[in-house]
């Protein structure tokens, strides 16, 4: 069957900050992600370290009592260390040139580098079939530009909160699957 890589962005959350929280629609996102994955065998849980990504994930690692691990290449892109009030059109920008930066940021080739690292080694994973990603929606959207190469800006921008993928890896060949869809929205 191949390696099956579940990339999740995080369910709905009060912010963007590191320790921001799920909103009570999140909290119930959580619990339909729990539900999606219920017939579906997982190995490994690995997470970004920040509070929402693991609280949506928190429900399915209880329920299949499979240990959630934090790695900080799960993270949200660094944009900028500076508050951008035309971010939008500057994350745009970044679709189209992957090694434009802003101050203090990093670009969309640093950060897709450092999540294929992290796919590569799950790959590589000879124990592990089934495995769950969580991160955030910049990172993810990048990921999948990686595999689908057109996925780009106007694919960020339909993502769900959450939204789940379907890495599929068989002999050197990646197919991407959207697994999220309207009825769980």
């Amino acid at each position: 069957m191949g390696k099956r890589i579940y990339i999740i962005r995080h369910c709905k959350a009060e912010g963007q900050e590191f320790d921001a929280q799920l909103t009570d629609e999140g909290h119930k996102q959580a619990q339909q992600l729990r539900d999606l994955f219920s017939t579906i065998e997982v190995d490994r849980i690995i997470s970004s370290p920040y509070r929402r990504a693991v609280q949506s994930i928190k429900p399915l690692s209880e329920t299949k009592r499979v240990e959630i691990e934090t790695d900080s290449r799960l993270e949200e892109r660094n944009l900028s260390s500076k508050q951008l009030t035309d971010w939008l059109e500057k994350l745009e920008s970044t679709f189209l040139n992957m090694d434009l930066t802003f101050e203090g940021g990093e670009s969309s080739r640093e950060a897709t580098e450092r999540v294929v690292q992290l796919m590569e080694e799950c790959e590589a994973d000879e124990m592990e079939e089934s495995i769950i990603v969580v991160t955030h929606g910049n990172l993810m959207a990048l990921l999948l530009n990686h595999f689908l190469h057109d996925f780009g800006f106007e694919g960020w921008k339909g993502l769900s909160n959450p939204d789940v993928y379907l890495l599929q890896i068989n002999e050197d060949r990646a197919e991407v699957e959207r697994v999220w869809n309207n009825r769980w929205i």
